[in-house]
């Protein structure tokens, strides 16, 4: 039987949707601190959200500078907003602060680009929190079991669009069932080449994990990232992947106490350095979960 599922979950590269709230504050390039105006755009916004509770802060930043730049700049943008709504607006006890640098969607205008955003529920939402949160998942139109998985979601954009993504049950199950110790390779997981901007038609083997990770709160993981080709990964590069797949996981409310992650370079490659072939340097290149506890 064809089985489907209806979910409002969040990309990477995606914001929150459904009934949340958000709000954004932007900055001048270069800087994490707010100009007079969006200082007053934001204390007039805390005013009036006093009884409103804030789900997560998500900071970005234009192309303009080093992957490694940027990402601080994000950082310190993040952290420069929740020092000013700290102890003024209600924050969720396991809120994120997540800093995308300049790995999402770019918008053409930089200015647009700049810009941490405040995602929140108003008070005559927050019934829905764990709902909302994807705690207490909406529209199941299937009977769950713990061992019973959709073959598709359906997401929400970037831009408010909706995507019917399909799933593999049968990686699932496997996965589900793993004993500790034992390794999974992500298939078909990938990334845009030299970043660890997980790609989009990547999106189904990270909601394949995080349903998992939610129909079983036994499972602990490892997340493994191998680089192909070059001996030494001098940018890090495995380590940042194996990272962004963590992330997401946390962004869709699995505890950060329930994965670890690193990253080996090209150390255990499955084929010899330096590959003959295409695909034994996608072998090479790859993300293998291992699970520590089920």
């Amino acid at each position: 039987m064809n089985k489907s599922v209806f979910f409002v979950l969040f990309f990477i590269t995606s914001v929150l949707s459904y009934s949340q709230e958000q709000f954004s504050v932007f900055f001048e390039s270069n800087e994490y601190n707010l100009s007079p105006s969006e200082s007053k755009s934001l204390q007039k916004w805390i005013l009036q959200n006093k009884e409103s509770k804030i789900l997560s802060i998500h900071g970005f930043t234009d192309e303009d500078g080093s992957i490694q730049y940027n990402d601080s700049l994000s950082s310190k943008r993040v952290e420069t907003i929740f020092n000013w709504v700290k102890n003024r607006v209600k924050i969720r006890e396991d809120f994120k602060k997540v800093s995308f640098g300049e790995n999402f969607r770019l918008s053409k205008i930089k200015a647009q680009n700049r810009r941490v955003i405040i995602h929140y529920l108003l008070s005559k939402d927050l019934h829905l929190e764990a709902e909302i949160m994807g705690l207490k998942p909406k529209g199941v139109t299937v009977a769950e079991t713990p061992v019973s998985f959709p073959d598709k979601i359906v997401v929400t954009n970037f831009d408010g669009t909706k995507a019917e993504i399909p799933l593999d049950v049968k990686f699932m199950e496997t996965f589900y069932a793993s004993k500790a110790g034992e390794k999974l390779k992500l298939e078909n997981l990938n990334f845009v080449l030299n970043t660890f901007a997980i790609t989009k038609e990547s999106r189904s083997k990270l909601y394949e994990l995080l349903l998992v990770m939610q129909k079983n709160p036994n499972l602990k993981i490892s997340i493994q990232g191998h680089l192909c080709c070059l001996a030494v990964d001098r940018r890090n590069l495995s380590t940042q992947r194996a990272k962004a797949v963590k992330q997401f996981l946390e962004l869709n409310g699995i505890e950060s106490t329930r994965m670890t992650f690193k990253g080996f370079g090209s150390s255990m490659p499955l084929f010899s350095l330096p590959e003959k072939t295409e695909e034994e340097r996608a072998a090479n290149r790859r993300v293998e979960i291992e699970v520590l506890a089920n």
